[in-house]
């Protein structure tokens, strides 16, 4: 008799962020790996227009509004979800924005919404489909933080502070739900080309790439792309039971650089 029963192979997933870049993309490679999925946001439009996708595509999708700020919000999503597909198998917490600024410039209310976002929203999910998960002893509860939680950049505003305070409430998870079948996993990005920011004015993130440099942030100009970091969530999630995964860092790789005689390394 095998240690773990093994997981289904269909898992009904929900992903907290799918309009665009990572969620997105993690809900189509769910989807492809033949996973019903639910897809979560505030932009219902769009989450709706991929959703159709998908469907298009032979896989299984639903969309529903999600503001993983509000409660009642997260509790009407899941309960959504759960009524087309049945028990939460996997969660994707990747809801986030971004608010560039030095820490002392930001109002006390940009700060708290960006650490309402990217903190309490996560515990939100949690409090929401872990117990569920507890009681059928298996699920997957996976997070989406950033490399800027264990080094700041300057003019990140709250994201470094408020992921920084993500990961502490992953390892806590770690420790609470060891022994219950439920696994709690981090995907921390590096550097990511997404719409996360991309409407910030050229006066703004001038100063923030060029305090990037003095520090040392920029060793090259090479960007991961959204499904990079899909991938890499797909495979936590699809490691088999008996194999927690707990941390898994993706950085840019950087493009093979010329020798000095002119030829390729």
């Amino acid at each position: 008799m095998p240690r773990f029963a093994p997981q289904p192979d269909s898992r009904p997933a929900l992903v907290a962020g799918a309009s665009s870049g990572i969620g997105a993309a993690t809900a189509q490679a769910l989807a492809e790996a033949g996973h019903p999925v639910v897809l979560g946001a505030r932009r219902l439009d769009e989450c709706e227009t991929l959703a159709a996708k998908i469907r298009a595509d032979g896989g299984q999708a639903l969309a529903c509004r999600l503001d993983v700020t509000d409660t009642g919000s997260v509790d009407s999503f899941v309960a959504a979800a759960e009524a087309e597909f049945g028990p939460t198998e996997i969660l994707v917490s990747g809801a986030g924005n971004l608010v560039f600024g030095q820490v002392h410039e930001l109002t006390p209310e940009q700060f708290l919404r960006q650490v309402d976002v990217h903190l309490v929203g996560p515990q939100r999910l949690a409090h929401r489909v872990l117990p569920g998960m507890i009681e059928r002893e298996r699920g997957d509860f996976v997070i989406i933080s950033s490399d800027t939680a264990p080094s700041p950049r300057p003019r990140s505003g709250a994201y470094p502070a408020a992921k920084a305070g993500l990961e502490a409430m992953a390892q806590q998870l770690w420790m609470e739900l060891e022994g219950t079948g439920v696994r709690a996993s981090v995907v921390r990005p590096g550097p990511t080309k997404t719409s996360m920011g991309s409407d910030t004015t050229a006066e703004i993130i001038g100063p923030v790439l060029q305090d990037w440099a003095t520090w040392g942030f920029a060793r090259h100009s090479e960007m991961l792309r959204a499904s990079n970091l899909a991938a890499a969530v797909l495979a936590v999630v699809s490691a088999p039971r008996g194999a927690h995964i707990r941390l898994t860092e993706v950085q840019p790789e950087a493009r093979v650089q010329p020798r000095t005689d002119g030829s390729l390394a």
